[in-house]
């Protein structure tokens, strides 16, 4: 049965800009944030903290970690907390960037994490990013985004925001690569809804794509 909350996903392959754009989109329609990655890395982060190998690690071993992590409501986000307490700084660090994404392909994890992110829209409007949240986790959404950009536009904002400056040739071309092969390996995971709306971010500014999706957002809020 569909929400009587407003749900808006925006899914997309790797650096897309969705969490940034799904921040600042929750913000102006006085919704939570939603970012499904930070429980996945939060899981990471509290199986680190059990010890062990991570070539040990079993899919029942991380659930087990899992039952550390919750998700609850803050300001303007839902915030991933390791017994209670947020761990933002933690799950951004490298360790956990270095093993998240082999958990996130376990699939009773992703069950319990979709388990999650479903709880929070229960009871709060909300703007949720991902990699399929139009489709395996709200196929009844107020607003699916499919959030493009070409390959070589998103390599040059993530060199920008990472360095702080434009890339020269050579890095872009290599960030290029990069995230095209990434794109391939997700590819059977990220993919849009059918009933998504494409919103092609390449040639249009931040604020601008906001304003978009905003606009859609409010022509569907529910009743």
């Amino acid at each position: 049965m569909p929400s009587r909350n407003l749900v808006v996903t925006i899914d997309g392959p790797a650096a897309s800009g969705k969490s940034s754009t799904a921040r600042m989109v929750a913000e102006r329609l006085g919704a939570l944030h939603v970012d499904s990655g930070s429980l996945y890395r939060a899981v990471t982060a509290a199986r680190l903290r059990a010890g062990d190998e991570p070539q040990l690690w079993t899919e029942e071993s991380v659930l087990g970690a899992a039952q550390r992590v919750s998700f609850q409501p803050g300001t303007t986000t839902f915030l991933a907390c390791i017994d209670g307490v947020p761990s933002e700084d933690e799950i951004r660090g490298d360790a956990v960037t270095a093993l998240v994404s082999h958990v996130a392909k376990m699939a009773h994890l992703r069950h319990w994490v979709n388990g999650r992110v479903r709880e929070a829209a229960a009871s709060h409007d909300v703007v949720a990013d991902g990699r399929d949240m139009g489709t395996a986790v709200f196929p009844d959404a107020s607003l699916k985004v499919w959030l493009v950009a070409l390959p070589r536009e998103r390599a040059r904002r993530r060199i920008l925001q990472r360095t702080g400056a434009e890339p020269g040739r050579d890095a872009l071309e290599a960030e290029t690569d990069e995230l095209e092969a990434r794109d391939l390996r997700d590819s059977e995971q990220t993919q849009p809804a059918a009933d998504a709306v494409w919103v092609d971010t390449t040639s249009i500014t931040q604020p601008e794509q906001v304003e978009r999706i905003v606009a859609l957002a409010e022509e569907r809020r529910p009743n």
